[in-house]
């Protein structure tokens, strides 16, 4: 029980160091509170599956085995199965059945499943344009969190709702693919090749094709609401080109970073659910980004 109280502060204390991450799991537990299945047989599994990719992602696994000596596979058991029961009957649509009880014999395995992960497995993503370097840098760091947040945001075309909290969720990530600078002779390099404009149409390209399978099965799943998918492809838009243009306006050599922050993400994301002010912040970014630009590079 006083564990379980730790844990319980611990994630509160976590949530206020971290507005970045806390921004995406208070997304996400709202969207599980939420969200409704067709039926009541799926929140189980589903649920399940989410705790286990929580345990992939576990790093305190050295912290339990030296705390608790003989217990600790029973403690990592014991949380799944706490935090199983709070996400499953937090979910005001969901009506308590067996099927949750099923479910239970199968976070035995928690405890004797390694949450390691293989640095040789990452994926070298080396058909993406070397033009496209930061998404190329950022996919190989993060092979599976990325291709788990392109399923969960395919997923979630079911239902409106979950398909614009996924996408919000989904903003954050992207968001920071481009807050790091790169130096003055890889800017130059690039901007000599490429103008400003090229590049925005170019990883514009990129990402959407990456929605592409999420804007297919929304439209196939919704097809009398295909004005929504229009205003998310919008919506989507103009928030990674408000980021990326910000990227340039922000630009100086001597910064490692551009400083990107809850601020600008709050704003940003404002914005761009209003279509209109996006569209006018982005015309100054890419006015200022490209007098920034030409500083280094020249006319």
């Amino acid at each position: 029980m006083h564990h379980l109280k730790f844990r319980f502060h611990q994630s509160f204390r976590l949530l206020n160091l971290n507005p970045r991450k806390s921004v995406p799991v208070l997304l996400i537990l709202g969207g599980l509170m939420i969200m409704k299945l067709p039926d009541n047989y799926y929140y189980p599994p589903l649920l399940f599956i989410m705790i286990l990719l929580f345990h992939h992602e576990r790093k305190d696994i050295p912290f339990l085995k030296k705390v608790f000596v003989k217990s600790w596979r029973w403690v990592i058991i014991l949380e799944a199965v706490v935090i199983y029961h709070i996400l499953l009957f937090g979910n005001i649509h969901y009506t308590a059945d067996s099927m949750a009880l099923f479910s239970l014999p199968l976070f035995i395995l928690l405890g004797f499943i390694s949450p390691v992960i293989r640095h040789d497995a990452a994926f070298h993503w080396n058909f993406i344009p070397d033009d496209l370097f930061e998404w190329k840098s950022f996919l190989r760091k993060n092979t599976w969190l990325a291709t788990l947040g392109l399923v969960i945001i395919w997923c979630s075309a079911y239902h409106p709702v979950t398909f614009i909290l996924a996408a919000v969720l989904a903003l954050d990530y992207l968001s920071h693919i481009y807050e790091l600078n790169e130096n003055k002779e890889m800017l130059e390099m690039y901007f000599r090749k490429y103008t400003l404009k090229q590049k925005l149409r170019r990883n514009s390209l990129f990402v959407n094709a990456l929605l592409l399978p999420a804007y297919g099965l929304f439209l196939i799943l919704h097809p009398a609401e295909s004005l929504y998918i229009l205003y998310y492809f919008a919506f989507m838009n103009l928030y990674f080109l408000l980021i990326l243009t910000r990227k340039y306006r922000q630009y100086h050599y001597k910064e490692k970073s551009n400083y990107f922050n809850l601020g600008v993400f709050i704003e940003y994301t404002i914005c761009s659910l209003a279509i209109i002010p996006a569209v006018f912040i982005l015309k100054k970014n890419i006015r200022e980004a490209s007098q920034n630009i030409r500083t280094y590079v020249g006319d």
